[in-house]
This record gives structure tokens, C-alpha cells and sequence, in this order.
């Protein structure tokens, strides 16, 4: 049980030990550690100088020294061979010696005081590449069919040569399933054909260390068949048959390996090969199974079209069975080989590693290692068998460990681990330093890591010591030692930081102890942001010749320099100077196909990277279709077929066939029909009598492709037309013609040569038999004598040299037209108001209009006003009432008047006789405004109006009606008062107003039907002298003025600031107080926005809405005219049968409100302010 505990604890104390082993500084003693040896079998080249490597370190420097074949070599006695300066390494110069002098096994051993280190056993061996033997080689004469094997056999050389067969010209001969070589080099032919003929078949061997080739003299291969072997060896064989049967296929048999199963062996880590070739006729394929098991997938590969299988990094699962099959249409063979691993020594746990202890600590070195069969392991300590070596209380051996305890200082020593079986050995040095050290930091200080955030970061804090120290870190203030799930400490003293944030910049401090001291070592990290590409490059699709331009902006730390390359398909971008690179963009302009490819963009840090991809598609028309070829020629079809040219990177949508007609329209290309982009043919129909060539477009994304090549001509025979001519119309230019139209066949349609036309009519309503006239050249046909507008039938005949064409449809028209002879009857009206009447009348018959009846137009006229002063009206208005109307509406009269008027039917030909002219009245109506309105004779308290009775007074007035009403200076309306007046008073004089005050007076006349809109004029009373008197004694005050000038002031002030608003971008809602106003004039100035509340822009002010003060006081109405002439369809204008309008104005209306005229009025004046304030009181 004691037992268990301790060797529990030294392998724990090993463990520890193997984790923290760390080189030894070279300061300090420690025994010799080979660090570099030529390898165990050194091939030399005979040529040159012979380099045996032994180099090593320690404190001490060491000593070297030698053997050769297991004996002292020593090397002063030799002139030839020197050793380098500060190493044990050989040059052994051959320049007056042979190299093979010297082949042989040779041990380099390196010394100091604390302990010897051997290398490894080194075989010198010199490479070498013998010639081939003379030989001479006979022709090699088979039978076609045969199989066939050339031999190689090169000189054997060291190392084995690289077996190649080539012709007399240095040209590989070309190999595949039927013709192979094996790995030995020899060439075999499963079976020979007669192209296998030639005297050049040459083997070459390469050796590698020498590169040297040598050639084997040329083989000659001779294949005949039956009838040339037996014409060839007649003459040696007296004119006997040597091959009387030709060679008949056959099952595969293989060549190699011979029988059913072979064996094979290989060394675990090598490269596996096993071949299979058969022969047979037909040539044999070969396949590969493992019997066992399967294929190691990454490791195994086929070679010379599956003849060789290989397996590489064989290991000990690869062994087992393998089988090859031959197969041919005859039959198969199979072969299986049972492969064995077997392994030289290697490390299970890797070689034994140096140990550095304390005095008084213990330790382990350990030996592990297998092999197949199982190696056995010796030690040695400092080149001496252990056994032989001075006795260690503190040493223990047992099998593959050496255990230390308690050792003590000068028990230092190298100690050599040797593993062999019978494939090979392993042969490693460890030391065992025993030294007392206090701890040191290795790692330099005050290094900055820098680390792209998120990424994981390693700080090392390599130390050395012993015993071993300890590590711990610790962060900027040093508050406690970092651990947790952010931090990772491992074994050798570094600390981890999986996921970097910004919050771990700063400085750390690495702190190592042990018994003998401690170190402290400091080191800074910075935390960066990444690196990324925040606008990457879009694929792109552009048309050749343009320009594409791919995006690549970058966000990055500002402590960072970016550096921006652009790749193309993951090469560099070509030398080309219509690729232009911007700090964040490629632009490529004039795109040809080669810039085609996948662009990358990369952003380099000196911490991190990001990249970005894209593609390029370059798109052009297609090109044109080629190959164009006519098959399956018929009477009216042929088939097309022709082969599509470059898509150009966008797939062909469809292709367009067209034709030219080079008997009728040469030179005029025209649309046939249409196919799919991914069909290659069409079948076209045809017509007679045409030559036709053919071309075809290709269309894409981009466009159409220019036409093809034309086609060979086709032409098809002419036959009877298809179709007769469409568009027959039958119509009279004269009341006594009948003119027969049609639209003539095209010369594709007319089938054939010599068309014509047959015109055939009869009149409809008479059962007569058809008249018929040939036509040619022309398109129409005039019969001469017929009734006025009577109905006829028509038919319209395609006819050539090769008969008629189908059946003809019946048309049907009419003759020509006359005048109507006769008028509407029983014509009367219905007054329905003052502007709006309605005439009616009975259908002329359709007999008597003698053409097609296109409507009824009603002339009318106003003959004069009922009222006496009005002057009198002579103007005819027509209104046009299409169709078979039989009343009408006629809008827009003028009231109080008497009117005229007459009704006419009308056709395509004319107008027929007016119906009796009649009258009617139109009753009263309100009046017009008057026309005019003048203020006179302004005193204190009174004023006189003038005015004129309306233009129009659509009958008789009855008075007229006055309103008034003051307005004070802000434009605000007081009580309004009202004034009935006769009919013949035209003035009127106002007593009892305010003085110094504004009114506004509304006047309007009336009739019996009602009052007429009015007509508005504005007046200010005169001023009172004693308070014009007193006002002058206020303003002549020195408060006054001073007052005045303070507001002039602010008034100043506040315009500056409003026209600086304005210029920004503000505006005088003029418009809107005018809306909100009924009578708007002076308004003040408004704190909130700085704006006049009724100011308009101009010098002059506006008067309120409605008033027209004209600058001469009088006031005018413009005139109205109400007349239709401006209206309707055809000469004057349009009505539906209620009145309402169907055509559209043909010109201005005249307007019916009462015109405003201008204002002229005076600035408002500090006296006018003061008097405003009596206004409304």
C-alpha cells in the first residue's frame, strides 16, 4: 500500500514537471541537448563535399567527439576531415578521396561536466546511378489482339530510380485503361492494335540525388494481323500458316499479381501501393474492394486509370484483405491481397523530456513508446549503459521510467532512452539538471498586445526557476488575482482571455515565486474595435462598354490604418488603366467580357481583416445566329433551322425569323414569326408566289442581335388567290353615282401573277340580277346613272392568271345624296323661364331628307329688348341637334326679349328649306347692377349718390333699394341702414352722417321678378373745423411729437425685422385676412408675426371687396353678352333635347358680375387716427 502512495505521488509530481518543463537559459549549468543531426540513412552525393550535422548546446559549452562503426574515430588523424568551429559537424573533403571511402555508421557524442548526449546511429551511404547494360534488343513481332508486356529492368541505384517510358523525341507515350505502366516500370499492353506499331519504345530512369537519366536502348513493336504474319514468316517456315485463326476475344486474366491471392507487407506510416493489370479483349476495367472494411477516404487515391491503389499515412487499420476485379463483356477475375502493418518504434506520449529539480525534489523521466512486433527499451546514462554506470540511491529504473527522489546537487546527467525492434529504433536524450535558481520572468516586459475585440488574446509570462515558481497576475491596481470564467491561466504561466472587451485594455503585471524569490514582469493590453465592411460590393450585371463601380466602405478603429486591396477571381487586378481604385470604391469603366469574374475586397489592419465579394456579369447583345439551312421543303412550308450564336451571359428570350420578298419587295425586310430562345427551328407556313430569303435575330436582355446571314432563296409556286380584298364600301360622290371602294391585295397576297378584280352590284330592293366589271389597277370603280340614295349590294373579286379567289362576302352602300326637299313641320316653342326655351317639331320623312340624316339645326335670333331704351338685337345664333331629334332646348336668352326663329333638316349633302319662321317673347328678369354709381357734394354731415338706371334691365324697374354703413379704420362695419327708392329717381341725397367718417353704400334695382345685384361705392364725410383746430393744438405739443416719434420708431424697428423674416423665407398672409374680411383696408401691424394684417405689397391700397372707385368717381359695369354664337358644335353650338350642352366652348363667355375697379383713397394720418376714435360711438 506504501508502495501505491509513492509511486501515486511522484507521478503526480511528474505530471507537474512535464507541464512546466521550460528551456533552461543559457546562462545557467545544464548538461549538453543535441540540436541538430543529419538523418539516420544520409544518401551523399559522390560530388560533392560529405556534411555530417552534430550540433548542440549547454553550459559549458560542450565537447564533441566521434565514432565510426562503433570504434573512437579520430578525427586529427584524418587530413581530409575538419570539424566546424563551436560544433561537432564533419566535412570530409573528397576533392583527393573517393566518397564511398568514407560510407559507413557513424555517432556524434557531446561532453561537458554535467553530462554526455549521443546521436543517433548515421549511416553514410553514397547514392548512386549505374549505366544500363549493353544489350541488343530484338523487333518484338505480335499478333493484333495479343497482350504484350516491354521490359525495363533499370541498373539498381541508391536511392531506386523514377522509371518514365518516352519516344526517340522526348515525348511521353500516351498511356490509359489498355496501356499502363506498373510500379516496376515495365509497360504493359492488355492488348495490341495496330496503331501500337513503332521503334521507339524507350525506358528512361531518373536518379534523383545525381539527376542523372539513363536510357535503355529503343524496343521495336512490329503488330500485324493474320494475313500480313503469315506473308512475313512464309519465307522462314517454307510457306507454312504460322497463325491460322485470327484471335478471338476473351475473358481477362491478370498479369500481375499472379495467381488468385498474393501478401504484402508495409510499415505503419508509409505509402501502401498494390497494382492489378490484366488483359483480355476487350480491354478489362479494373475495380478495387476492401474485404474487410472501407476505403480510408482522405488517404486513398486511385492511379494509371485504377490499376494502382494507394493508401497513404498507412496505419494499422489498413491491414486486411483487398481485392481487385478484371471485368470485360466476357467475363471477370478476381485477386486478393492480404495486406499486414507492422510499425517501427514510435512515441506514444512523445520522447522524454528534460527535467530541472531542486535539491531534495523528485522526478520522473519516462520512456514510452510501441512498434510492432513490441520494442524493447535500454538506458544509458551519458553514453553508458546504466547498467554499467555508477550506482544513484536516489536513481530507481523500472522497465520505461526512471525515478528520481530526493535529489541532490551534482547528480546532473544526460540519459539516452533507446526503443528498436527489428524495423528500427528510436534513440532520445533528456537531462536531469539539478539546480537551486530563484525565478525570472523570460517573457520581455512592458509589451503591448493589441487584440480586435471579441477575439481571444494570449499575454505570456514565460518564466524559468527552481524549483519551479509559481505565476499569478493581476490587473491594474492589483486588487486581487484574475480568475473566473473570463480568465484562463494555463500551465506554462500565460494568461487567456477568451472574448476581449474594451473594459480589459490596461496594464497587467505577471508575478512569479518560488522558495529562492520572486519577479514581477509588466505588460499592457489595448483593446481595438474591429475592423468591418459596412457597404459591401453588390453583384452587378452591366452591359459591355459601360462603367460598374463596386462599394467597399470600411468602419475601423481610429487608432488603426486600413489598407485596401482589391482582388479579381483571387488574383490580382490586371494593369489596366480603365480600373480605377478610390479610397472606397472600384470603378471600372468600358466594360469589356474579359472583366467578367468575382471581385473581392480586402481591408487589412495590422490586428485583423474583413473581406467582401462580388460578381461581375458582363451582359452584350447575342450574336447573331449562323448556319442557317432550309429541310422539309414543301409547297407552302419549309422547315428552318440555324445555330444560336454567344449569349453573352444572358440567356437568348426569343428568336425573331424574317423574310424578304425578292419578287415583289426586294430590299424590305419583314416580321414572320416568332420561337422560344431555346428552340433551333420553325416551321413556317408560306404563300404562293413569293421568293422568299430568310434571316434571323436573336433577342436577350440587352437587345437584338444583328441580323444573320440570309438564307438561300425558296421560292414557291404561284397559285389561285387565298382571299379577296377587304374594306368594300359602296357611297355616291354625285346624287347619280355609286363609287365601289375596296383595299387591294398585297403582291403577298395575291398568289400568283396577273391580279385583277371582279366588282359586282345590284340594287337592293329590286331582285336584278348582278352587274360585274374587271378591275385592274386600281382599287375603286364609279357606276355612273343610278337613283338618288337607294341601297346596293356589292361584291369585290380577287382574280389572277390561276383562277379566282373564294366566294366574295356581301357588302352593302348606298348612292350618292341630294338636298333635302323638305322642311320640319309643326314647329312650336315652350317658354320655360326668362333665359331657357324649348322648340319642338315632327321628323321630315325619311324619303324627303334623300340622304343620311345627320340631324336638325335651329336658327334663332333676337330681334329687339321689350323695354323701350334698350337698343335693337339683330345676330343669329344656330344650335345643332344630331340625330333624330324632334325638340331641343335653347339656353341663354336674354329675359324681356322678343326672338325669331326656324328649324332645318340637314345630310351629308346639305341643308334642306327652313321651316317657317316664328316668334316668341321671354318674360321679365331681375335687373343688372346700375351702371354706374357717383358720389357728389361730401359736407359735415351729409353727401349726395348719383347714379345710372342698368344696361340691362330685363324689363321694367320698380325702384330701387340703397344700403349704407360706416367703416372704422380697422375695417370694421357698423349698423347698416337701408333706403327704398322710385324707379325714376337716379340720385338721392344722404342727411344726419357722422362727420370725418367712411360708409359704404350698396345699390341695386329691382324689377318684378326680383332685385338685381348691386354695385358698391365708399365716400368720407368732411372734417369739423373747431376739432381740426383742436387736433392741430394736440399736435403741436412737444408730448405729442414726442410720442409720434416713438412710435415712427418702433414701427421702423419692427418693418426692419419683418423684411429680414421675409427674405428668410416668411410671407404676408395677405390673401387669408382677405378671406377672413368682407371689407378689408387698413389693418394695424401685428406683434405675433410681424405682419401687416391687411397691407398689400403695392402703393396703392385695395378697397373693400365689392366697392370700384374708379379714379374719375364713376363707376361703370362692363358690358354682358349672352349671346350662344360662341357655343355648340358645327357653326355656333350643340344642345341635347333638355337644353344642356354636348359640345364645348368655342370661345370666352361674357361675365355676368359686377367689374371692381380700383380704389383711390388716402394714407391714413395721425389726424384721421385720432378722428377714427368718434367712429361707432
Amino acid at each position: 500500500m506504501e508502495r501505491r502512495r509513492m509511486d501515486a505521488a511522484l507521478l503526480v509530481l511528474f505530471l507537474g514537471h512535464l507541464a512546466g518543463a521550460l528551456e533552461v537559459p543559457l546562462d545557467l549549468p545544464q548538461p549538453p541537448t543535441i540540436t541538430h543531426q543529419s538523418h539516420k540513412d544520409y544518401i551523399i552525393d559522390p560530388r560533392e563535399n560529405i556534411i555530417i550535422h552534430c550540433d548542440a548546446k549547454g553550459k559549458p559549452h560542450p565537447s564533441f567527439s566521434w565514432t565510426r562503426n562503433g570504434t573512437h574515430y579520430d578525427i586529427e588523424q584524418d587530413p581530409n576531415v575538419t570539424t566546424k568551429p563551436h560544433s561537432g559537424t564533419l566535412v570530409v573533403d573528397i576533392s583527393r578521396v573517393k566518397a564511398e571511402d568514407y560510407e559507413g555508421t557513424y555517432q556524434c557524442t557531446a561532453r561537458n561536466k554535467h553530462g554526455a548526449a549521443v546521436s543517433n546511429n548515421i549511416v553514410v551511404l553514397q547514392s548512386r546511378s549505374p549505366l544500363w547494360s549493353k544489350e541488343k534488343i530484338q523487333p518484338i513481332v505480335v499478333q493484333e489482339g495479343v497482350s504484350l508486356v516491354l521490359p525495363c529492368r533499370p541498373p539498381a541505384g541508391l536511392p531506386p530510380p523514377v522509371i518514365f517510358w518516352m519516344d526517340n523525341i522526348f515525348q511521353r507515350l500516351p498511356q490509359s485503361s489498355r496501356v499502363s505502366q506498373s510500379l516496376s516500370g515495365d509497360l504493359y499492353f492488355s492488348n495490341v492494335l495496330r496503331e501500337d506499331s513503332r521503334n521507339d519504345y524507350i525506358c528512361y530512369a531518373r536518379f534523383p540525388y545525381t539527376q542523372t537519366i539513363q536510357q535503355k536502348q529503343p524496343i521495336t513493336v512490329k503488330v500485324l494481323n493474320l494475313d500480313a504474319i503469315n506473308d512475313t514468316m512464309a519465307a522462314f517456315y517454307n510457306d507454312t500458316d504460322l497463325f491460322s485463326d485470327p484471335v478471338d476475344e476473351r475473358r481477362p486474366t491478370f498479369l500481375i499479381p499472379y495467381g488468385p491471392s498474393s501478401s504484402k507487407m508495409v510499415l505503419r506510416g508509409q505509402v501502401l501501393e498494390m497494382e492489378c493489370i490484366a488483359e483480355g479483349l476487350p480491354t478489362p476495367n479494373i475495380s478495387w474492394t476492401k474485404v474487410s472494411g472501407e476505403f480510408p477516404a482522405k488517404r486513398t487515391s486511385f492511379l494509371y486509370y485504377q490499376k494502382t491503389l494507394r493508401i497513404v499515412d498507412v496505419s494499422e487499420s489498413d491491414a486486411g484483405e483487398y481485392r481487385c476485379m478484371a471485368k470485360n463483356r466476357l467475363g471477370s477475375v478476381h485477386h486478393t491481397i492480404r495486406v499486414t502493418v507492422k510499425a517501427s518504434p514510435y512515441w506514444i506520449s512523445g520522447a522524454p523530456r528534460n527535467l530541472v529539480l531542486a535539491p531534495g525534489e523528485n522526478g520522473v523521466l519516462t520512456c514510452r513508446a510501441s512498434g510492432t512486433p513490441k520494442p524493447s527499451i535500454t538506458w544509458a546514462m551519458n553514453g553508458i549503459s546504466i547498467e554499467n554506470s555508477p550506482k544513484d540511491l536516489s536513481r530507481k529504473v523500472e522497465d520505461d521510467t526512471i525515478i528520481f527522489t530526493d535529489v541532490q546537487t551534482g547528480s546532473s546527467a544526460v540519459y539516452q532512452c533507446n526503443v528498436s525492434n527489428e524495423y528500427g529504433y528510436l534513440l532520445s536524450n533528456a537531462f536531469v539538471n539539478v539546480l537551486s535558481e530563484p525565478p525570472r520572468v523570460l517573457t520581455p516586459s512592458n509589451v503591448v498586445y493589441k487584440v480586435i475585440k471579441n477575439h481571444r488574446v494570449l499575454m505570456d509570462c514565460a518564466s524559468f526557476g527552481s524549483p519551479i515558481p509559481k505565476i499569478t497576475w493581476f490587473k491594474d491596481s492589483r486588487s486581487g488575482t484574475l480568475d473566473g470564467e473570463m480568465y484562463n491561466m494555463h500551465d506554462n504561466g500565460t494568461l487567456e482571455i477568451n472574448v476581449a472587451q474594451a473594459r480589459n485594455s490596461g496594464k497587467y503585471t505577471c508575478v512569479a515565486r518560488n522558495i529562492l524569490g520572486i519577479f514581477e514582469n509588466h505588460v499592457y493590453l489595448e483593446v481595438k474595435e474591429p475592423t468591418r465592411i459596412l457597404k459591401q460590393p453588390e453583384y452587378k450585371v452591366i452591359q459591355r462598354g459601360r462603367s460598374v463601380v463596386f462599394e467597399c466602405k470600411v468602419k475601423h478603429d481610429s487608432s488603426l490604418v486600413p489598407t485596401m486591396n482589391w482582388l479579381k477571381d483571387d488574383g490580382e487586378l490586371p494593369d489596366d488603366e480603365r480600373l480605377i481604385l478610390d479610397s472606397e470604391s472600384l470603378t471600372i469603366t468600358d466594360v469589356t467580357e474579359n472583366d467578367a469574374g468575382v471581385y473581392t475586397c480586402i481591408v487589412n489592419t495590422t490586428l485583423d481583416h474583413d473581406s467582401a465579394s462580388a460578381e461581375l456579369t458582363v451582359i452584350e447583345r447575342p450574336d447573331p445566329p449562323t448556319d442557317l439551312e432550309l429541310t422539309d421543303q414543301k409547297k407552302r412550308s419549309v422547315q428552318l433551322t440555324w445555330t444560336p450564336g454567344d449569349e453573352h451571359n444572358s440567356p437568348i428570350q426569343k428568336f425573331l425569323i424574317q423574310y424578304e420578298d425578292s419578287l415583289h419587295h426586294r430590299g424590305h425586310w419583314h416580321n414572320l414569326t416568332e420561337v422560344p430562345g431555346t428552340k433551333t427551328t420553325a416551321h413556317l407556313k408560306l404563300s404562293p408566289y413569293v421568293h422568299y430569303i430568310f434571316r434571323v435575330l436573336a433577342l436577350n436582355s440587352v437587345g437584338f442581335s444583328r441580323p444573320s446571314f440570309s438564307s438561300r432563296t425558296f421560292k414557291t409556286d404561284p397559285a389561285a388567290p387565298d382571299e379577296n380584298p377587304t374594306g368594300v364600301q359602296g357611297h355616291g360622290t354625285e346624287h347619280n353615282n355609286l363609287v365601289i371602294s375596296w383595299k387591294p391585295l398585297s403582291g403577298l397576297q395575291s398568289n400568283g401573277p396577273g391580279l385583277h378584280y371582279k366588282v359586282m352590284w345590284r340594287q337592293k330592293s329590286i331582285d336584278s340580277e348582278w352587274t360585274a366589271v374587271t378591275v385592274a389597277n386600281n382599287s375603286k370603280f364609279v357606276v355612273s346613272g343610278t337613283p338618288t340614295f337607294v341601297p346596293y349590294e356589292l361584291k369585290v373579286q380577287a382574280v389572277n392568271d390561276h383562277g379566282s379567289g373564294p366566294e366574295p362576302a356581301i357588302s352593302h352602300g348606298y348612292s350618292g345624296e341630294d338636298l333635302p326637299v323638305a322642311a320640319p313641320e309643326n314647329v312650336h316653342v315652350v317658354v320655360l323661364n326668362s333665359t331657357l326655351v324649348e322648340v319642338h317639331w315632327d321628323a321630315v320623312p325619311h324619303k324627303l331628307i334623300r340622304g343620311y340624316l345627320k340631324g336638325y339645326k335651329v336658327y334663332y335670333w333676337r330681334e329687339r329688348s321689350l323695354h323701350k331704351h334698350n337698343p335693337h338685337h339683330v345676330e343669329k345664333q344656330i344650335l345643332t341637334f344630331s340625330g333624330n331629334h324632334t325638340h331641343g332646348m335653347l339656353p341663354g336668352l336674354h329675359a324681356f326679349s322678343l326672338y325669331s326663329f326656324n328649324v332645318k333638316v340637314f345630310n351629308g349633302k346639305g341643308e334642306g328649306p327652313a321651316s317657317p319662321t316664328q316668334q316668341f317673347e321671354t318674360p321679365e328678369g331681375v335687373p343688372a347692377a346700375p351702371s354706374s354709381l357717383v358720389i357728389t357734394n361730401p359736407k359735415l354731415d351729409s353727401l349726395t349718390l348719383e347714379w345710372s338706371p342698368p344696361h340691362d334691365r330685363n324689363g321694367l324697374i320698380t325702384g330701387y333699394t340703397l344700403k349704407y354703413q360706416p367703416v372704422n379704420n380697422s375695417n370694421e362695419l357698423g349698423p347698416v341702414e337701408e333706403l327704398a327708392l322710385p324707379a325714376n329717381e337716379t340720385s338721392v341725397t344722404l342727411f344726419n352722417l357722422k362727420y370725418s367718417t367712411r360708409y359704404k353704400f350698396y345699390l341695386n334695382a329691382k324689377t318684378d321678378r326680383g332685385a338685381g345685384p348691386a354695385i358698391s361705392q365708399e365716400a368720407v364725410t368732411i372734417m369739423d373745423e373747431a376739432v381740426a383746430s383742436r387736433q392741430v393744438d394736440i399736435a403741436t405739443q412737444g408730448w405729442f411729437i414726442g410720442l409720434m416719434c416713438a412710435i415712427a420708431l418702433l414701427i421702423l424697428i419692427l418693418l426692419i425685422i419683418c423684411f429680414i423674416q421675409r427674405n428668410k423665407g416668411g410671407k404676408y398672409p395677405v390673401k387669408e385676412k382677405e378671406d377672413a374680411h368682407t371689407d378689408p383696408e387698413f389693418q394695424p401691424m401685428k406683434d405675433d408675426d410681424c405682419t401687416f394684417g391687411e397691407y398689400s405689397d403695392n402703393e396703392d391700397h385695395k378697397p373693400l371687396k365689392g366697392s370700384s372707385t374708379p379714379s374719375n368717381g364713376t363707376v361703370k359695369r362692363d358690358d354682358s353678352d349672352d349671346s350662344l354664337v360662341e357655343y355648340g358644335e358645327g357653326e355656333d353650338g350643340q344642345f341635347n333635347e333638355d337644353g344642356s350642352f354636348i359640345g364645348q366652348y368655342s370661345g370666352k363667355s361674357a361675365s355676368r358680375d359686377t367689374a371692381e375697379g380700383q380704389e383711390s383713397s388716402e394714407a391714413p394720418s395721425p389726424i384721421n387716427a385720432m378722428n377714427s376714435l368718434n367712429s361707432f360711438v
